[in-house]
């Protein structure tokens, strides 16, 4: 284990977590695969060598399941983090007006608390560990506000500011921070119906707009850039890029075409 890197991954049991965790495994990192989805986390481990992870029930809202679940991976690492990968999120959404108060706790409790409370219970394991690296994953959504993701959105641009100040601040101690920034990936997230009782989600939505969904393994190829290059912010999917680069030069016509991608022009 004295050589082998390692990763610790919340929101493991699917998605980009998961496929995360294999790209990893592929290259021969050590994996932390932690969830709230037991049955999720178990399916993971099995797509992954025995003895190169190890799988921790975690709720990234509990701060003291996070105490315990950074202590567990200490314990397997030889007290090393090269990788704290904040991946575990929510995605409710709909008008503002028809999100139950529930709902909008778990969303900022889940993708902004979450993040914060996984930098802190690993940070000495990462300042023990050189090279160290926090990678969170915010999203597009905290490029440029949507429509019926307010919520959402406002923890993925929380998220994003976390990375950029927090890249600064962990200087000190050799740790960078970076972000993953998807477009619409194919997870379950896509899935979610909204809030009105209507049977129509976001997918169908997307694909009424002829809008792109990207293959999760693209989203893992980026999590790998952002855990080793030398940028801030990795865009995964050229719909990313594109609105990146939009909002710099053409704000308004960027925020026109999401505004029709979720049904709101």
């Amino acid at each position: 284990m004295s050589e082998q890197k390692c990763i610790f991954i919340t929101g493991a049991g699917s998605g980009i977590g998961r496929a995360t965790a294999q790209l990893f495994a592929e290259r021969g990192w050590f994996i932390g695969l932690t969830d709230i989805d037991a049955k999720g986390l178990e399916e993971t481990a099995a797509l992954l060598p025995e003895g190169q992870r190890i799988s921790i029930s975690l709720d990234v809202r509990d701060r003291t399941q996070w105490a315990r679940a950074v202590e567990t991976f200490g314990q397997a690492t030889n007290r090393r983090c090269h990788v704290l990968f904040n991946n575990a999120g929510v995605g409710r959404g709909g008008p503002i007006e028809e999100m139950s108060d529930e709902d909008i706790d778990l969303v900022l409790d889940v993708n902004l608390k979450g993040v914060i409370n996984g930098v802190n219970a690993a940070l000495p394991l990462l300042r023990e560990t050189a090279g160290a690296r926090i990678v969170n994953v915010a999203s597009v959504a905290g490029v440029v506000g949507a429509p019926k993701l307010a919520v959402y959105s406002a923890t993925k641009f929380g998220v994003r500011g976390l990375t950029e100040s927090l890249d600064a601040e962990l200087s000190r101690y050799g740790v960078r921070v970076t972000s993953l920034m998807p477009w619409f990936v194919d997870t379950a997230i896509l899935d979610n119906r909204d809030q009105s009782g209507s049977n129509r989600t976001l997918r169908d939505g997307l694909k009424d707009n002829q809008t792109p969904i990207y293959p999760v393994r693209l989203a893992a190829e980026r999590a790998w850039d952002a855990a080793h290059g030398a940028e801030m912010h990795y865009m995964a999917g050229k719909a990313a890029e594109r609105a990146q680069f939009g909002m710099r030069f053409f704000p308004n016509a960027v925020r026109k075409q999401i505004r029709k991608t979720m049904g709101d022009d």
